[in-house]
């Protein structure tokens, strides 16, 4: 058993969990680096850090055709479920559940979160998940401000960490840095960023000053690349 992860563009990520298919923040029509469309992508749960349309994406038209779950706030959760999403299921900060092959945590993040349409979203969230399998543990920031508090989630001990580094909507390459010190992953991606020129950022540069600064590995993805967890 093993877990894989392919970059979608965005912060949209498809990961393998033990041959089990899993979305994050699946944004892919309209998303400039989408490697791939939403007829294209399977998920048994898609796992949503907020209601930006960036993040939201295509969920419900991917859940309503795969049935996948859709895992997110309590806002989110009965929102999707009100577009037709049969499975659905809200979580909130501090929060955990089971989801078969999969333990998942909610956390706090410091950003906003609002429906397209401009109606509250509830609070964003990160959120911690722990394979049943093989005790792998991912962290998925969503978008968000450091925040000191990323200590507390570091001592879960994170195989992966996957942070915001484009800045201007999220912390940058700078603040990304003191957030692999608080949370000691043994392996950092990058997300949000490259997507548009106000969140453009040298992926490159800022691999190199993890690898100098600090005791986690670097991965930069292009957008469909793959990575697999030793």
């Amino acid at each position: 058993m093993s877990i894989s992860f392919t970059w979608l563009g965005h912060s949209a990520f498809a990961v393998n969990m033990d041959g089990h298919p899993v979305l994050f923040d699946p944004f892919l029509t309209n998303n400039p680096l989408a490697a791939a469309s939403a007829e294209e992508v399977s998920a048994e749960i898609i796992f949503l850090s907020h209601a930006h349309g960036d993040h939201l994406g295509d969920t419900v038209t991917i859940a309503r055709r795969t049935g996948a779950r859709v895992v997110a706030n309590f806002e989110i959760a009965n929102w999707v479920a009100k577009q037709g999403v049969k499975d659905t299921h809200g979580q909130n900060p501090g929060g955990s559940f089971d989801h078969g092959f999969v333990v998942a945590k909610w956390t706090i993040a410091f950003h906003s979160s609002s429906f397209p349409d401009g109606t509250y979203g509830g609070q964003p969230n990160g959120f911690v998940l722990t394979s049943k399998a093989s005790g792998q543990r991912l962290y998925f920031a969503g978008d968000t401000a450091l925040f000191s508090d990323m200590k507390l989630i570091g001592d879960m001990g994170l195989d992966v960490a996957f942070l915001p580094i484009g800045d201007n909507f999220t912390m940058g390459p700078d603040d990304s840095l003191q957030a692999i010190r608080l949370l000691r992953p043994r392996i950092v991606v990058p997300m949000h960023y490259k997507t548009w020129p106000l969140i453009d950022q040298d992926a490159g540069t800022w691999a190199n000053r993890v690898s100098s600064e600090t005791d986690a590995q670097p991965i930069v993805l292009d957008p469909g690349q793959t990575y697999r967890l030793e």
